[in-house]
């Protein structure tokens, strides 16, 4: 409670006044929408400076899925003196004068979840191509012996997340070798359901309900709306996600969903926490990121990284990955909708 107090909760706050101390740590996350930050990635990482670093403080902002803003926010914390900037960018492209304006000033900058662009200190992701490769596998997987010959839905990330196209790019690499035929196919700006749901209704009109077998999407919140569309003109095909949202979690569990992608945020904030604390205090992170990326344009090569794997999920799996990684209680997904359904997969 006392580090949530000290840092800033909503988007555009910040603290005037900083002392600009070598003890503050920036924190940009880029949206709201997909709730796995405010849930997880955020308290996870606060609490692991908190735990290296007891008298840190962090200046925290969410983006709310603007450019501008973030801009505004990463501006400001150069203003107030911080020495290292976690940063998870709204619009990779946008990043490279500001990370290069940190630098000039001295302060590190690690790049998290999504590769910004411009001369960063570190990067701490998932292996954003595997992840699509494993979403394609596990939509083979649910579409079983009809895969060869099924029309394919894809429902892609938005433009501005470097890590969208690389999910797109794995998840091809399988489905046009292994499904029948891709026969509609769309990027979603801001990774928004509602228009997901839009896009997806747009589909069924299209291609008509028996038109398509399965249907990939790039992440659990969407393919609420995905299936939300489908379920209203009474099409049931598979639908698979990435995230493990407690809804996205549900509906694996209900039937509604094949499969999630299930990435293990908490190594991933917890290392991006550490190497902060280490920027912080002029210490080698060496043994942490153990490999290098290039940045997508290619312009900014070697830069020091951690890359994790994720795995897919389907109702089977769930008791045995995210209520044994305690990623939910069994009370919080096991709401009066969904115990039978809770039940059948062994979830008490």
């Amino acid at each position: 409670m006392a580090l949530a107090m000290t840092a800033c909760g909503k988007a555009g706050d910040s603290d005037s006044g900083d002392d600009g101390d070598n003890k503050t740590i920036g924190l940009l996350l880029p949206e709201n929408k997909t709730t796995r930050y405010e849930t997880f990635d955020r308290p996870l990482i606060e609490g692991k400076i908190k735990e290296l670093c007891s008298d840190c403080e962090v200046k925290y902002n969410n983006a709310a899925q603007d450019t501008e803003t973030q801009k505004k926010q990463f501006e400001a914390l150069l203003t107030e003196g911080v020495k290292v900037i976690i940063l998870d960018s709204v619009d990779f492209k946008a990043t490279k004068s500001w990370v290069k304006k940190a630098k000039d000033q001295g302060v590190k900058v690690v790049a998290y979840d999504r590769l910004a662009e411009g001369p960063l200190d570190a990067y701490v992701s998932y292996d954003n191509e595997k992840i699509g490769r494993l979403q394609g596998e596990g939509l083979v997987d649910a579409l079983g012996d009809k895969a060869k010959d099924a029309n394919v839905v894809m429902i892609n990330g938005s433009p501005t997340d470097p890590n969208a196209p690389l999910f797109k790019k794995g998840a091809h690499s399988v489905l046009d070798k292994q499904v029948g035929k891709i026969v509609y196919e769309q990027d979603i700006p801001d990774w928004s359901p509602d228009e997901a749901n839009k896009k997806m209704a747009a589909a069924i009109d299209s291609l008509g309900k028996d038109g398509f077998e399965g249907v990939y999407s790039a992440n659990d919140g969407m393919a609420g709306g995905i299936i939300t569309a489908l379920d209203k003109r009474g099409v049931k095909v598979p639908v698979g996600g990435q995230d493990a949202e407690l809804a996205g979690v549900q509906r694996l569990l209900s039937g509604k969903q094949a499969f999630t992608i299930y990435k293990q945020i908490k190594p991933e904030a917890e290392a991006t926490g550490e190497i902060a604390v280490r920027l912080l205090e002029g210490k080698d992170f060496k043994d942490i990121a153990d490999t290098k990326v290039d940045s997508i344009t290619g312009e900014f090569k070697g830069t020091p990284a951690k890359l994790y794997d994720a795995q897919v999920v389907t109702k089977d799996q769930v008791k045995d990955t995210i209520i044994k990684d305690k990623v939910y209680k069994a009370s919080e997904i096991c709401t009066a909708e969904f115990k039978k359904a809770c039940a059948a997969a062994g979830i008490k």
